[in-house]
């Protein structure tokens, strides 16, 4: 999946456009990384990124058929264009990052219903035609490298398409909401952070017992739970956002 604010020039990755392609596993550049208030995350992401973010949902348009879509997003600053997990010395402040951060500067394009292909940010800083580990060998094979870039990447698609089915679940039960977030800051300044949505644990609680064992044998059960104790990340987001406000005062 193409993430328009990490991907600036995506290309399909080519056995002769990229034969001497290197990829220089320690450069290291988080321009992009600390203006992403929020990240997208998969479903078998839940478990561990719930211990470091809010993990909600976000509207994501409508699917070919015209039904509405939503996606699982893990929250990272309270305002547009910050990262509060990045601190000042751009390293994370937290544990978990993203799988599609880690596999960046590669990711899965779709040509067609059925075919995708590998590709990469031409754009960053880590790939040159002198410095790293090649994506090809000299006969335009690809390399151990570029086969396990593949695999995982593979492996992303499947489960951001059982995210997006998760999603859709959701939105036929009706369990999401719009969520809002305040906060006081200690100089007395409020932050509300609103656009997200959350699981309406009333509605949850109105599910028959039919419904929840379904939920339960999905995994989405599983899932909902990670989200409603990730909210709890919220109040350290805040706490962030106040050592950074009272930083740059």
């Amino acid at each position: 999946m193409i993430n328009e604010s990490l991907h600036k020039k995506p290309a399909a990755l080519d056995r002769t456009k990229h034969r001497s392609l290197k990829l220089d596993r320690n450069a290291r550049d988080m321009t992009r990384n600390k203006t992403l208030n929020a990240f997208f995350v998969a479903a078998s992401e839940f478990a561990e990124a719930c211990k470091d973010y809010p993990v909600v949902w976000v509207p994501a348009g409508q699917d070919a058929k015209g039904k509405p879509q939503a996606a699982s997003i893990a929250v990272m600053g309270l305002q547009q264009g910050s990262n509060l997990c990045i601190d000042a010395a751009d390293r994370w402040r937290v544990r978990y990052v993203p799988a599609m951060l880690r596999t960046y500067p590669f990711a899965m394009a779709r040509t067609s219903a059925t075919d995708m292909v590998v590709c990469v940010d031409e754009d960053w800083i880590g790939l040159s035609n002198e410095t790293g580990d090649p994506l090809f060998t000299p006969d335009g094979q690809p390399t151990e490298l570029t086969l396990g870039v593949q695999k995982q990447l593979e492996q992303l698609e499947i489960d951001i398409e059982r995210s997006r089915l998760y999603a859709e679940k959701l939105l036929e039960l009706k369990l999401l909401r719009d969520m809002q977030f305040d906060a006081t800051l200690p100089d007395g300044n409020k932050v509300q952070v609103n656009g997200f949505l959350t699981v309406d644990e009333d509605k949850l609680n109105a599910l028959s017992d039919a419904q929840m064992v379904e939920l339960a044998r999905s995994g989405l059960l599983g899932l909902i739970h990670a989200h409603q104790i990730s909210l709890s990340n919220m109040s350290r987001l805040a706490e962030w956002h106040a050592e950074r406000a009272a930083a740059a005062a």
